[in-house]
């Protein structure tokens, strides 16, 4: 990558991966159990609350990922195996449907109230995507040492 533009791509997609990483380790190891010490009385607004916070901390940087991971599709980097790019947005794909028909309708009802059985699966469910963050970690460090 001697292209100083698609460095720049890299290393902002490289950032943002290696980021997401960290914090979905997080989630399901520290802050999804917690949830279930709130307490039913506060934890409505305790969700409400949780939710349009985390937009601010997991919204820009899944955007950033994902936009960076498509362009460097399209802009193809010579020294990037193809098959590396597209397992990558594959990868992709699946956090991205694992987020928005599972782990969003999760917080929806727990929104509402406290439910032990939604909050197992919300735990339970999240680490499909800590494994999947973690193969895009390996996989993006892998294209960072090799090219």
């Amino acid at each position: 990558m001697n292209d100083p533009i698609i460095r720049l791509l890299f290393l902002a997609h490289l950032g943002s991966s290696l980021y997401m990483l960290g914090l979905i380790w997080f989630v399901p190891v520290v802050h999804y159990p917690l949830f279930a010490n709130v307490g039913s009385q506060e934890f409505s607004s305790y969700e409400q609350r949780h939710t349009a916070l985390t937009t601010w901390v997991v919204g820009p940087p899944m955007l950033i990922e994902g936009a960076t991971a498509m362009l460097l599709i399209w802009f193809h980097p010579p020294s990037v195996p193809g098959w590396s790019l597209w397992t990558g947005m594959a990868l992709l794909g699946v956090i991205w449907l694992s987020t928005a028909f599972v782990q969003v309708p999760c917080h929806e009802v727990l929104s509402r109230s406290f439910d032990p059985l939604v909050h197992q699966r919300l735990v339970w469910t999240n680490w499909l995507r800590t494994f999947v963050w973690s193969l895009r970690g390996i996989l993006v460090l892998w294209i960072a040492w090799s090219s």
